[in-house]
């Protein structure tokens, strides 16, 4: 009896061992990638930035002279504050451009699901070298937004709105706006998931429309605002591509980005270790922000479970 159970738990360890090896072996691709391409540069990111080193030379270690530095750098501190206001204006209008159109789309006229495309290319080209070109020419002074203040107001109206520092931010940040696709779906899907009896209990104790949308809507879609602003915090400190393109971190750095500024520093100025420092110092800023994100969450998101 003895034997017999011995045979048949060993008979099992073999086919338990065989599906984590199985397991490991569909896994291999991205744990090989994770390593490779994210934990090895990521540490070795850590190391540059102790060192005075210029992409091509050997690095030299100057212990935390890098993050020294920052603090007599005007630059740095102008980049900061720019990303700041960057975030601070453009994630709540994203989400609230986003939550909207999703309550807009979520109603049941035909045609609905050919709006929900249109709505979502923006996301999918937004990105794009040629999007940012377009913007750019958009907003110039000889641009399309010029000619038509220029046809309704009857004058020529030639101000550059990304060659000016008072507005370069603004149109960076309309231009970041305008990827709200991706929120906005996400948001469908949540407030697809809210159960019909809620409306149907809201209408019957009389809930105008803003009330329904106060304490039935916001409330259950509180998982979801929250994925999408941790989402949106992330991307939005990491943002970089639109201000190289259109205004190159001008006019008079009233554009220089923090994600823009590494770039600068490691590839115009070869200060890769000082570029590795500041890599360092955004993901500091971007894990409190989400932290502290996190931490809030317990006072204002609603589960139902």
């Amino acid at each position: 009896m003895t034997a017999a159970y011995d045979a048949v738990a060993k008979q099992s360890r073999r086919r338990k061992l065989r599906n984590n090896l199985a397991g490991y072996a569909f896994l291999m691709p991205w744990l090989f990638g994770l390593i490779a391409f994210t934990s090895v540069p990521m540490l070795y990111s850590l190391y540059l930035s102790f060192t005075k080193y210029d992409s091509l030379g050997t690095p030299k270690w100057i212990g935390a002279a890098n993050f020294a530095n920052m603090f007599q750098d005007r630059i740095f501190w102008k980049s900061v504050g720019i990303t700041f206001k960057y975030v601070a204006i453009l994630v709540p209008l994203r989400l609230s451009v986003a939550l909207g159109i999703a309550l807009i789309l979520t109603t049941g006229h035909k045609g609905i699901g050919v709006y929900r495309t249109v709505y979502y290319i923006p996301s999918l080209l937004g990105g794009s070298v040629a999007i940012a070109i377009i913007w750019s020419r958009l907003w110039g002074s000889d641009g399309a937004i010029n000619g038509l203040i220029s046809l309704f107001s009857g004058s020529p109206f030639t101000f550059s709105w990304i060659g000016n520092p008072s507005s370069a931010l603004y149109s960076l940040i309309l231009l970041g706006c305008w990827h709200f696709g991706s929120s906005m779906l996400i948001f469908i899907s949540g407030i697809k998931q809210i159960p019909v009896s809620y409306y149907e209990a809201a209408l019957l104790d009389g809930a105008s429309a803003w009330q329904r949308f106060r304490y039935v809507t916001f409330p259950a879609l509180t998982p979801v605002i929250f994925f999408n602003l941790v989402m949106g915090i992330i991307n939005a400190f990491k943002a970089f591509s639109e201000a190289l393109i259109i205004t190159d971190g001008g006019p008079m750095d009233s554009t220089m980005l923090f994600a823009l500024y590494i770039y600068k520093q490691g590839f115009t100025y070869f200060k890769m270790g000082y570029a590795c420092a500041l890599s360092w110092i955004l993901l500091i800023i971007i894990a409190v922000f989400s932290t502290f994100v996190f931490g809030s969450s317990n006072y204002w998101v609603y589960y139902e479970a």
